[in-house]
This record gives structure tokens, C-alpha cells and sequence, in this order.
């Protein structure tokens, strides 16, 4: 058996290989399930309400894939850069206590800060701080080779420990009765509801106005050419007079920057101060929402919010019909490598011998 590139590939094929998808993860969902002793029709249906079926589930889809939405684009632009960031965990975590430190911890200044001028500031530095997580694995791989992959994994739990220091340390809140959790940030610098009585928040705005940011950057500039170009081929990019390093410093800014972004969005909509596991491992799930959305921004839109519904819908549905909510996880991970698959299959045709 062996692969051979297809000289021409139809539009028909690039729609029906996420349908084909799809259908081949609901069929090994289904097998799963029948396993478990559950009716398949009535699992699926039961997801679907989860997710989808009232006010308040889709409010909670939607809050879940706030985060999910950003942590993808982060990881989406350092793809197509071919930097290959594993790091938003850590950088989430570390955009989580900038917020904190300028939003929570600035009392004792002698000076009254408006929410005008500190939110703003708020956001800046939670940028700053997941973009300066990335910059130095990002320039160690432009200077001298390092491999990104392990440098910016290590820095995830790097980071985690640095949190726990701050937490039972300088950051620690003095009302929360000996459990590790910061200051909590200034009320008037959190994030308004977007349906009142849910934890749906403005942070989804956010997150569907820097997709389509990101979107317009990569399609519609030179910077974003240059993001392309140094993707596809460093080498002939370089030749062609693409700036790599430069190129490479604004995809680390990019990325971690929205990582960070994530971090201070679920404190100022959802949590109100950081924890340890204020982050369910929404950098690791943003890797595969960027796969799922072929690390097009438009597309993680859907994705994060498919990967949010699947996540929320299978809390309700288990409780209904007893099969473990890790059926959840089967059904990303399944559909991540049907997508995967799929998109080679309409690049390349399988020839027997």
C-alpha cells in the first residue's frame, strides 16, 4: 500500500471529507455506547439537548467555548507558522495572573484607578505575559534549532508551579480561609452578562471578534503573508526576502498573546480570581480545535464551539442514561483523527500492490 498525490481534487471532495468524518466518529461513538448498554439514538439525542436544547445549555456551551475558541486561534497562527506552540496551558494561566496582579492587587497605591483606564491595562498585560511565555522558545528555535515542542511543554509545567508558589504565597487572598486561590479582581473590571441569569459573558465577543481579526491579518496582509510563506516552505520564504525571525517574533507575540487573553477573560467573565484548576486543560484542547478547523480562525469558531457542546452535552447525558462522560473525550479525539484523516485522503489516493 502506498499514498500517490492526487493531480486534481474536486470541490465536492473538500465537503464531503468532514462529512465522512463525522459520520465514521458517530459510528464509533455508537459502538462505545451500545457497549456500555445505552440506546445509541436516545445517547446522541440527550448529548444534543445537553448542548444545545435549552436557554441554559446553550449559554453553557457557549461560556465553555469561550476559552476553547481562543486557546485554538493561539494554537492555529503558530501552526501555520509552523511553530509549533504547546504551550497556552502555561500561557493561559500566566495572561490568569497578570489579569490578577493589575486588576486585583494595585490597592495600597495611594491612587484611584478608573475601570476605564485599568481594564484596558488588565487585558495588556495578560497579553504581554502569555506572549513573553512563547517568546523565548520562539526565538531559541529561530536562532538556535531548539525544539519549541519541548521547550514550550516544559514551560506548562513550569508555570503551574510558579502558580502554585503564588497562590499559597504574595497572591494569595487572606479571606479564602487557607484555600489556594488569589486576590479576587475589582468587581467593576469584570465582564457584563450576555443573558442575564447565566454564566455566558462579553468574553464570547472577544473571542468571535479576534477570530475574525485573525482571519482579516492572515488573508488580507502582508504580515500574515509572511506568517503563510514561512509555513509552508522557511527556507524559500527566506529566499524570497520573508523576514523569518521577524516573522516568527510576531507569530509568538500573536499566539501567546491570545493565550494569555483566554486566561484573563475567564477571570474577569467566569471565575473572578485564579486557581489552580481554574483551566480544565483548555491549552491542550485548543491544539485539537485548531486541527478540527484545518487552523482556519473562521473555523475555530465552530470548532471550539463543537468541542464546548460535546464537552457540556455529555455531563447531562450520562446522568441520564449512566454511560461515563469520557465517552466525550472519545468523541473529539475520534473525530480529530477522522478530520486528519479525511483532509489527507482528499490530498492523496491509496494504491494497493
Amino acid at each position: 500500500m502506498r499514498l500517490e498525490k492526487r493531480n486534481h481534487t474536486s470541490p465536492a471532495a473538500y465537503v464531503l471529507a468532514p462529512v465522512g468524518a463525522v459520520v465514521f466518529t458517530l459510528i464509533v461513538s455508537a459502538l462505545l455506547v451500545l457497549w456500555a448498554g445505552a440506546p445509541v439514538g436516545q445517547t446522541y439525542a440527550l448529548l444534543l439537548q445537553g448542548a444545545f436544547g435549552s436557554v441554559f445549555a446553550l449559554t453553557e456551551t457557549l461560556t465553555r467555548a469561550t476559552p476553547l475558541i481562543l486557546t485554538g486561534l493561539a494554537a492555529a497562527v503558530a501552526f501555520r507558522a509552523r511553530l509549533f506552540n504547546i504551550g497556552a496551558e502555561g500561557q493561559l494561566y500566566a495572561g490568569a495572573l497578570a489579569a490578577v496582579a493589575v486588576g486585583g492587587m494595585h490597592g495600597g497605591t495611594g491612587l484611584e484607578w478608573s475601570p476605564y483606564v485599568l481594564f484596558p491595562l488588565m487585558m495588556l498585560a495578560a497579553a504581554l505575559a502569555g506572549a513573553a511565555l512563547l517568546l523565548g522558545p520562539a526565538l531559541m528555535k529561530a536562532r538556535l534549532g531548539v525544539d519549541e515542542v519541548v521547550t514550550t511543554l516544559l514551560l506548562n509545567f513550569i508555570m503551574l508551579l510558579l502558580v502554585s508558589a503564588l497562590l499559597d504565597g504574595p497572591m494569595k487572598d487572606p479571606l479564602s480561609m487557607g484555600w489556594p486561590q488569589s486576590v479576587a479582581l475589582q468587581g467593576d473590571l469584570e465582564l457584563s452578562k450576555l443573558v442575564p441569569q447565566t454564566r455566558l459573558h462579553t468574553g464570547l465577543l472577544w473571542a468571535v471578534s479576534l477570530a475574525v481579526m485573525l482571519w482579516a491579518l492572515l488573508a488580507r496582509t502582508v504580515p500574515g503573508f509572511d506568517i503563510r510563506a514561512a509555513g509552508a516552505n522557511a527556507r524559500a520564504a527566506a529566499f524570497a526576502g520573508v523576514p523569518i525571525t521577524r516573522t516568527v517574533v510576531l507569530v509568538a507575540l500573536l499566539s501567546g498573546g491570545l493565550a494569555g487573553l483566554a486566561g484573563a477573560i475567564e477571570v474577569a467573565g467566569r471565575t473572578g480570581y485564579v486557581t489552580l484548576d481554574m483551566s480544565p486543560g483548555y491549552g491542550y484542547s485548543g491544539i485539537v480545535i485548531a486541527m478540527l478547523a484545518g487552523l482556519h480562525p473562521l473555523g475555530v469558531i465552530a470548532a471550539g464551539t463543537f468541542v464546548a457542546g460535546v464537552l457540556v452535552g455529555a455531563d447531562s447525558m450520562s446522568r441520564a442514561v449512566g454511560v461515563p462522560t469520557y465517552i466525550a473525550d472519545v468523541i473529539v479525539a475520534t473525530s480529530l483523527i477522522a478530520v486528519l484523516v479525511a483532509g489527507l485522503l482528499t490530498q492523496y489516493r491509496v494504491r494497493w500492490k
